[in-house]
């Protein structure tokens, strides 16, 4: 995982909130243009190669990038044992305490534009609380979990279909999640709104990987994904 030259990283591990406490990492960019926060996936925090590989990317490319661990997670690295992610009204709460936390006065990233997203679970509670957030400008979902894997017709995408704000979703196109094919299907389930973008990465598994008769690299499409998310970030930075 290469060091961002020029990048500040800041740890912050202090409530900001009553009873709110944060294990962020800030990943602050030389001259950055916009501040990205991006939640975890249900398996794995903010300290796995994925999210570390992504915000150094980003980094590299003017985006302030702010990891954060979801309560439930905090307490699986304090007690070291495994436990399920909490119901998602409590990821959405602490996923937009950590948005204020973000914009506040003394803040490093104070003043910039702010996106979040997040991958599979964190890209999905993303999409539920950024409409409802007036300072979020747009989303980010990095492997969006359409669905529970072999159950296609549990589909989570009613809010999907009515959604106002800029949202990217790169997906791979083999992801058990949600595949390409379903949806590119056209099933009333997948009639995404029309503001959404949606990417897809070869080959590329829930988490970017191809398989190797691809020719594609997991690296190469953690790359392509960062790349993707800034452009959409300069699209939409006066929206």
């Amino acid at each position: 995982m290469a060091k961002i030259e020029g990048a500040n990283l800041q740890t912050n591990t202090e409530a900001s909130t009553k009873d709110v406490a944060f294990d962020m990492e800030v990943h602050v960019a030389k001259a950055p243009v916009a501040c990205l926060i991006l939640g975890h996936g249900a398996g794995a925090g903010k300290e796995h190669e994925f999210m570390q590989d992504m915000a150094n990317e980003l980094v590299a490319k003017g985006i302030s990038t702010v990891l954060f661990n979801f309560p439930y997670m905090q307490t699986i690295k304090s007690t070291g044992k495994r436990r399920p992610p909490d119901k998602a009204d409590k990821l959405m709460s602490h996923f937009a305490a950590v948005i204020e936390s973000c914009s506040k006065d003394n803040s490093a990233l104070h003043n910039l534009p702010v996106f979040i997203g997040g991958k599979s679970m964190g890209g999905r509670m993303a999409t539920m609380v950024y409409e409802g957030i007036s300072n979020v400008k747009g989303a980010i979902a990095l492997g969006y979990p359409f669905h529970p894997p072999g159950k296609p017709e549990k589909t989570r995408t009613e809010h999907l279909l009515t959604a106002a704000k800029p949202l990217l979703i790169i997906q791979g196109e083999r992801d058990t999640f949600g595949t390409k094919n379903e949806i590119e299907s056209g099933e009333e389930n997948y009639a995404l709104s029309s503001i959404i973008e949606c990417v897809f990465l070869e080959d590329g598994d829930h988490s970017f990987k191809p398989r190797k008769a691809s020719g594609k690299t997991q690296q190469e499409h953690i790359v392509k994904a960062a790349d993707l998310t800034a452009a959409f970030i300069t699209r939409n930075l006066s929206s």
